[in-house]
């Protein structure tokens, strides 16, 4: 290797360690539940609290994303069951991205750099609410070629880190 590539190598890795130790500071994991993890992190506004998972089964399988789905507290914003989703791609703008537990279904209605939330605080209430009682739900979103995605998020585990996350920002 060329002493060029040695020391771009060497920079990159010096980056990639100092950017994950910051990023650590500022993120910290405070608890696991079954298929949740909790993590609070601070901002300049405030303590930010959250429940997040993975989900357990991606539609189509042969397109493994980063998608993810969270509950999140901001106290200094009066701002609690913030409810958003990243499927991993940016969002198609023509399509809607849904959120379903059995008979019942939520719209997100913003979507912006790869995420989508909703606007409102009535629906997140009552999504937590079947999300506490539920086993299972399911992320429908488009990406911009307007492929359908759907990801399958377990609950088990959501009620306690939900709780964890909320006391963690009280």
């Amino acid at each position: 290797m060329s002493i060029i590539k040695k020391t771009l190598f060497l920079s990159l890795i010096i980056l990639i360690i100092t950017l994950s130790k910051t990023y650590a500071q500022d993120l910290k994991k405070i608890g696991k539940f079954k298929d949740w993890d909790v993590m609070v992190m601070s901002e300049a506004s405030g303590k930010v609290c959250f429940a997040q998972s993975t989900p357990v089964l991606q539609a189509p399988k042969k397109n493994k994303r980063d998608a993810r789905l969270f509950v999140t507290f901001r106290p200094a914003e009066k701002i609690s069951n913030e409810i958003s989703t990243t499927s991993g791609y940016e969002f198609n703008k023509n399509n809607s991205v849904l959120a379903s537990s059995g008979n019942n279904k939520f719209k997100f209605d913003i979507k912006q750099q790869g995420f989508a939330w909703m606007t409102s605080n009535k629906k997140e209430n009552i999504m937590v609410k079947i999300m506490k009682k539920g086993s299972r739900i399911m992320v429908t979103g488009y990406n911009e070629k307007g492929s359908q995605t759907i990801d399958h998020y377990s609950l088990l585990g959501f009620t306690k880190a939900y709780s964890a996350a909320k006391k963690a920002c009280s």
